[in-house]
């Protein structure tokens, strides 16, 4: 093996993160107000936000290489300045956003009480989903994983189509309701759901059942994060396995389950067995979630490394 192989061998997995930047503004509240009522903030922040730039913020922090892809304002807004300062800083390659001409960046008022659970409301300009991606073959340029969200479809399924063609792992961030005829069924190699997304697009409560529904449409790997209750899953037989949450002190959620989509999608480039990705990932998710800052609160390496060698979190069937 020559120095030039080894040295390409080192090199962490590269994601591409494809989603739509948010301008987050994040208040402290001791309880939402009534309709009509006001409520004192008790802190505040801006932070850049969104799920495919949070959760690249999470693989960067495990240290993963991330290139983030989407539509962001127009070069007239100076606000998306902001996103692009606290990209360079994580070292994310933001070089692939797509500026929209007369847009603005999407924002979120996101209001979270004393038990760290937060409230949202995001706009988004219906135009940013007319976005053109660039050049696809640029974009899967050394790229070992994608990871995106089902609400982009529309501007998202070619670029993974080819991705699958070429054997690259697709994951998908379901948190909204998906169609049962949507592509990205058919092109994804793992769809994560959030448990209220899964029951909205399976038509079903139970989540099991749910999943089972959606395996007979999709040959993708199927799971569903339901925050302190842990995840589930069909392993691959279609029999269902389950993950208890990490027990933690929750300060804020906001960015949690980003966090776990980043940390699962690093897991599966680096190769790491579903069980053990799984682990990875909910350890990532409940660390995030002792720390105030949404994303960037998500921790580092070794401090998942830390958690999961001293916890005793284990699959349970």
């Amino acid at each position: 093996m020559n120095m030039h192989t080894r040295s390409r061998k080192k090199k962490s997995p590269r994601i591409l993160c494809i989603g739509m930047p948010v301008r987050d503004l994040i208040f402290r509240v001791h309880g939402l107000p009534e309709r009509g009522n006001k409520e004192h903030a008790t802190g505040f922040v801006e932070l850049a936000g969104g799920n495919s730039l949070n959760a690249g913020v999470a693989i960067a922090r495990l240290g993963g290489r991330v290139t983030l892809s989407g539509p962001i304002g127009g070069p007239q807004e100076k606000t998306s300045a902001y996103i692009y300062d606290q990209m360079h800083e994580e070292g994310i390659d933001t070089s692939h956003l797509v500026k929209m001409p007369g847009l603005v960046t999407p924002i979120s008022n996101i209001m979270i009480d004393p038990s760290g659970e937060r409230t949202i409301v995001t706009y988004r300009d219906p135009k940013m989903w007319t976005v053109q991606l660039p050049d696809t073959d640029m974009l899967l340029a050394e790229c070992d994983a994608i990871l995106t969200e089902n609400r982009c479809a529309e501007f998202v399924t070619d670029i993974c189509t080819e991705a699958h063609r070429r054997g690259i792992p697709v994951v998908i961030d379901a948190d909204r309701l998906m169609s049962l005829r949507e592509g990205l069924l058919q092109v994804s190699s793992h769809i994560i759901f959030s448990a209220e997304a899964l029951r909205a697009t399976a038509g079903e409560s139970d989540e099991i059942a749910s999943l089972r529904k959606i395996a007979k449409l999709t040959p993708a790997f199927l799971g569903v994060t339901s925050g302190s209750q842990g995840v589930t899953w069909l392993d691959d037989t279609g029999e269902p396995k389950h993950m208890p949450a990490f027990p933690v002190h929750t300060v804020d959620t906001l960015g949690a389950g980003d966090a776990f989509h980043g940390a699962f999608t690093l897991a599966i480039a680096e190769g790491q067995p579903l069980e053990q990705a799984m682990r990875f990932a909910a350890a990532t998710a409940a660390l995030k979630c002792t720390r105030f800052g949404g994303a960037f609160a998500s921790p580092q390496r070794i401090e998942v490394d830390a958690l999961l060698a001293s916890s005793t979190v284990a699959l349970s069937v």
